[in-house]
């Protein structure tokens, strides 16, 4: 194209501005014919590119042409640029065998040395029944604060419970103090509601990571959540409660058993579901635990009585640290765990927990941002932040109705991006929703595991954790592909736990004390 040079400035610009919009419906055109592979979008109105408005229904329904996962189809590259979070069936089929074969590693004398998922014996072999009677103490230690519940069990079920702080100076203090610390509150908490000549049995949930040696007996491997209390790591933690309660010697507690924060999970469903078998956590991190037959516990080194079976923790959030996941994972999540403190490790709950999926989702975005697809091309110091974009942004940028994009535009003016078009906000959500349906999916995949194994006609599966509680869309979806994925003419239910770490360890005592009789 020859451009003749005008007499005066006024004629050169309008000449320059004819051809530059000459080259720019040269460009939109090759542009469209590229991406889109002959579709004939120039001739489509706006409300056909974008594609027909879809209900929470037809998100949730399986189909295998991708776009109807998602309200808003977004331009081709977009699309092709997230096509790499869409797992297909053949991808989650694979990822089930892995993982079954994974735990059987995990279960396995010779095997378990060397597996990623660890499969503890909780030592819990019982579950409540219903017909617990009686009044039980809980103790929940997982953070930066602790909880002392008293569970009263019976025709009226009643919970009474305080919030305790851990000072800063006990998390890093000598390991008598914080126990001294737990006991001096668990005094003052009995003292108030006048319970000191009474026998206590208390369930403790301890959320650190533990070898379990018995149902009273569990041994800190190392501390995290800011803790450093010196003298711990490798002590039985139950020893170290007892002898703080026995050095003031002013309450009568027994306790009788200890827990992590998914056998509890299980414990608190089932008290209320009888066919409850495997409990799961997806919040800020991940796990599962389910019940297993004895004779595929080789681990086993307890009796072999009635009954014949045994919670198994299985550290879960592991699977994938030997590679075997490698064939789905993406640059976002090889870059994800290089800037986490533990690379290498929790492949799997990268994948699909709280603490990474908001991340994950803002790599995409700044990725986008770089091709010239959001925002005109322009980022914003905020969202160039790591960690700026939260979890929590996806469910509520999915908690818009199609087409209404008032959460997400509130987000964007959050981080900085207040021009957003409507085109914008749709490529937004549309990331979001492949970052939480392949969490969700994944998810899926374990929980199918899981019911294979144990095998039973019937099976609720509780489930607890921020991700599953807010996402709008997160059970749905697991249920969907779950029904994909485990055998023919089973059942099965997802059902959230009500206080899992609190009531579950109190049912625990409950339980081995209705056993102890």
């Amino acid at each position: 194209m020859e451009i003749v040079a005008a007499a005066d400035s006024d004629e050169r610009g309008l000449t320059l501005l004819r051809v530059v919009g000459q080259l720019q419906r040269v460009i939109v055109f090759l542009h469209s014919f590229a991406c889109d592979r002959g579709h004939l979008w120039s001739t489509q109105s706006a409300e056909a590119r974008q594609g027909p408005v879809m209900s929470d229904e037809q998100i949730t329904k399986k189909d295998d042409d991708v776009s109807r996962y998602f309200t808003s189809p977004p331009a081709s590259l977009v699309r092709e640029i997230c096509e790499e979070l869409i797992l297909s069936q053949e991808n989650l089929k694979e990822v089930c065998d892995v993982l079954h074969e994974e735990l059987n590693k995990g279960l396995g004398k010779d095997t378990n040395p060397e597996a990623t998922i660890k499969c503890f014996p909780t030592y819990v072999r019982e579950l409540p029944n219903g017909k617990e009677k009686g009044r039980f103490l809980a103790l929940d230690l997982g953070g930066t604060n602790f909880r002392v519940l008293l569970i009263q069990l019976g025709e009226k079920c009643s919970m009474d419970s305080r919030i305790y702080a851990v000072p800063q100076p006990i998390m890093v203090g000598p390991g008598d103090g914080l126990f001294d610390h737990i006991a001096e509150c668990l005094a003052s908490f009995i003292k108030e509601r006048e319970l000191g000549d009474e026998l206590l049995p208390l369930g403790f949930t301890f959320s650190f990571p533990c070898k379990q040696e018995g149902l009273t007996k569990a041994r800190l491997a190392r501390w995290t959540k800011g803790f450093k209390c010196a003298g711990v790591e490798g002590r039985d933690v139950v020893e170290l409660l007892k002898a703080a309660i026995a050095r003031r010697g002013d309450c009568k507690i027994k306790v009788m058993g200890v827990l992590n924060d998914a056998t509890g999970c299980l414990i608190s469903c089932a008290f209320a579901k009888q066919n409850c078998r495997a409990g799961i956590i997806i919040g800020t991190g991940t796990n599962a635990c389910y019940m297993e037959k004895l004779e595929k516990v080789e681990l086993w080194d307890g009796d072999l009585d009635e009954p014949h079976q045994v919670i198994i923790n299985t550290e879960w959030g592991a699977f994938g640290d030997n590679g075997c996941l490698d064939f789905i994972r993406t640059e976002y999540d090889n870059n994800i765990d290089c800037e986490s403190i533990n690379p290498g490790r929790q492949l799997y709950e990268k994948m699909i927990s709280g603490m990474y999926m908001g991340e994950i989702a803002r790599q995409v975005i700044i990725r986008l941002v770089a091709e010239g697809l959001l925002f005109n091309g322009n980022s914003s110091e905020i969202l160039e932040e790591k960690g700026s974009f939260f979890t929590k942004y996806i469910s509520e940028i999915e908690s818009d109705k199609p087409g209404d994009y008032n959460n997400c535009r509130v987000i964007l003016e959050e981080l900085g991006l207040n021009s957003a078009t409507d085109t914008d906000c749709a490529n937004v959500r549309h990331v979001c929703e492949c970052v939480s349906r392949r969490a969700a999916y994944l998810a899926a995949a374990g929980v199918a595991v899981l019911l294979n194994r144990i095998g039973e006609e019937s099976v609720t599966v509780a489930v607890d954790g921020s991700v599953y509680r807010f996402h709008p869309h997160f059970h749905n979806l697991m249920t969907e592909q779950i029904s994909h994925l485990i055998k023919p003419g089973m059942k099965f239910g997802l059902m959230l736990s009500e206080d899992g770490s609190g009531r579950g360890a109190a049912l625990v005592a409950a339980v081995a004390s209705r056993n102890s009789r």
